[in-house]
């Protein structure tokens, strides 16, 4: 009987694609062997018309579902994503004949260089690009650099002395640090809070050490031609729905049968029990014994829920159904980790986006004028905004689909309980139309000009197409404080058949957050089961041992 592989999670993400395309191109596996189940066609790396997208939507029906929507935006990195590269370099570009996705993103990339001239902003200072709030002085006192280079400078052998401690903690005797032009731009860059996990800072600060120095214009950020579900996602699906593979839409995975084996020591997944969420039909797949299941044990994104313009979002209180499916294996096997460490708070890892269309390019114009910068030229943070409120002007057009007098750019809040400082409501309850009036507002407080947007409202407020909030119970889950131990291995210890392809699957030194790390891990559980040495995985630099890295980011301390 011919092997089969079921790739299961709550969509079809990053990383069961990519571990699709390394059974292909290394293990030289037919497609038809493959057979990839998900409730969305996206995973995290999202990015549709919003008609589009909420016929994936399972939440209460839109009244305005115009314009366009993006969950979040992935910002990538040249140096450091190297899986990344190496299996898009096998995928054909769908925009250009004879080149890869690689060739497309690097060939925009390059044309389309990161330079950031307003990155931090504030209602005293305004644009934080002279004086001593100068956003390129990082602002450490010596106690702050002695921490932060204390914990990047703690061997990986003993992480373990940061179980379960938070940022917070490691810098509770010097909190001067979190007033710092760095704190702000690293929290807001990377998505991290001061309750996130000090192992995981310590793991961040050493991996992206080359953009240490380069954090205030963040220069090293690549980005895409196109919105990364356009740009990446679907040439990935083409390839593998060409090379056969089988995709199987709207059904998740509810439970594994597991095998009732001597001492309950090897972990062995006969069956799949599965449902699929439109018709409530439930049906089983017989797994057998030389067959593999490849699974995304916990996604960012899971129970998000959407607005519009007039509509506040509703809480979407579910469990995480991809870390509800990891937790049954749990029940079954004491060795593979502890979901609720990341998907039961959700006041460490909740916060909001919001995607903006508009059908002219005046707004568009005043943030260019207020900012400085060029749309594509990454991202604005309001420092002492009560939410700490960000926006990605992104390049345009952002969506193929986008008109030539269409605009479309994207914003954040880290902390969505807090109330606005121009809408007196939490972000959470904000309609899309409050949150774009409360972007507007930090927007006129940094305005110098005598003329500003807050004069132009009815302007503004004519060319709105749509503004879809997004709340994400657990967008920064990954960055939850846990434990050595709390995140099983990509392929847990007398695993037969089973391997866990996530964020939420523990690798040594690489970072969280990233396609890098998923599609590390679909390489690492591909690798494993097909027999193939462990030295033939994609290399990884190592810019922290490198002695001109580190003088830069010295350097840079010390700004």
């Amino acid at each position: 009987m011919t092997q089969h592989v079921y790739m299961i999670g709550t969509g079809t993400g990053i990383g069961n694609l990519s571990a699709g395309i390394y059974l292909i191109r290394d293990g030289k596996w037919s497609g038809k062997q493959i057979t990839m189940y998900g409730l969305n066609t996206h995973g995290a790396n999202d990015g549709n018309l919003v008609e589009e997208y909420t016929k994936e939507y399972r939440g209460p029906k839109l009244s305005n579902t115009k314009g366009f929507l993006a969950e979040g935006g992935r910002m990538l990195n040249e140096a450091t994503y190297e899986n990344l590269w190496d299996i898009l370099r096998s995928v054909p570009s769908l925009d250009n004949p004879g080149q890869s996705v690689t060739d497309d993103i690097l060939h925009f990339d390059h044309a389309h260089p990161t330079h950031d001239v307003a990155r931090l902003m504030d209602k005293v200072n305004g644009l934080r690009i002279n004086g001593k709030n100068d956003y390129e002085k990082m602002q450490f006192n010596m106690r702050d650099r002695s921490f932060l280079t204390k914990l990047m400078l703690m061997p990986e052998k003993d992480e373990e002395k940061l179980n379960d401690i938070s940022i917070e903690e490691w810098f509770k005797t010097s909190p001067h640090i979190f007033t710092t032009n760095f704190w702000y731009m690293w929290e807001t860059t990377f998505a991290f809070k001061k309750e996130s996990s000090a192992m995981e800072l310590r793991r961040y600060m050493n991996r992206m050490i080359l953009e240490f120095s380069r954090i205030n214009t963040l220069e090293g950020v690549t980005r895409t031609p196109y919105n990364q579900y356009e740009s990446i996602i679907l040439p990935m699906r083409k390839y593998l729905e060409n090379s056969g593979v089988e995709f199987v839409n709207d059904t998740k995975v509810t439970a594994f049968d597991f095998a009732d084996t001597p001492f309950r020591d090897d972990i062995i997944v006969t069956g799949l029990e599965l449902e699929n969420v439109d018709s409530g039909k439930k049906s089983k797949i017989n797994v057998e014994k030389d067959d593999f299941i490849f699974d995304t044990n916990g996604a960012i994104t899971d129970s998000a829920s959407i607005g519009d313009i007039d509509t506040a979002i509703v809480e979407n209180k579910e469990y995480a159904p991809s870390a509800a499916l990891w937790k049954q294996a749990t029940e079954h096997f004491y060795s593979l980790g502890h979901p609720d460490k990341f998907f039961n708070d959700r006041s460490q890892s909740e916060w909001m986006s919001f995607t903006v269309t508009t059908n002219n390019h005046f707004l568009l114009n005043q943030i260019t004028r207020i900012t400085q910068q060029e749309p594509g030229n990454a991202l604005n943070t309001w420092v002492d905004s009560n939410n700490l409120l960000s926006i990605v002007v992104h390049h345009q057009p952002h969506f193929k689909a986008q008109k030539e007098n269409e605009t479309v750019f994207w914003g954040y809040a880290m902390f969505p309980r807090k109330k606005g400082d121009y809408v007196d409501k939490t972000f959470i309850e904000m309609t899309g139309r409050e949150i774009l009036s409360e972007l507007i507002g930090h927007l006129n407080e940094v305005d110098g000009a005598a003329d500003k947007i807050g004069d132009h409202l009815d302007q503004i407020w004519d060319s709105v197409v749509n503004v879809i909030p997004v709340y994400m119970p657990y967008a920064s889950a990954l960055f939850n404080r846990r434990a050595v131990g709390d995140r099983p291995a990509v392929v847990p210890k007398n695993s037969k058949n089973l391997a866990f392809i996530s964020q939420f699957a523990e690798m040594p030194f690489d970072m969280v957050f990233t396609e890098q790390y998923s599609i590390r891990a679909a390489q690492v559980a591909v690798y494993k089961f097909l027999g193939i040495p462990s030295s033939k995985l994609t290399k990884l630099h190592h810019y922290e041992k490198d002695p001109k890295v580190i003088a830069r980011a010295t350097k840079k301390m010390f700004k």
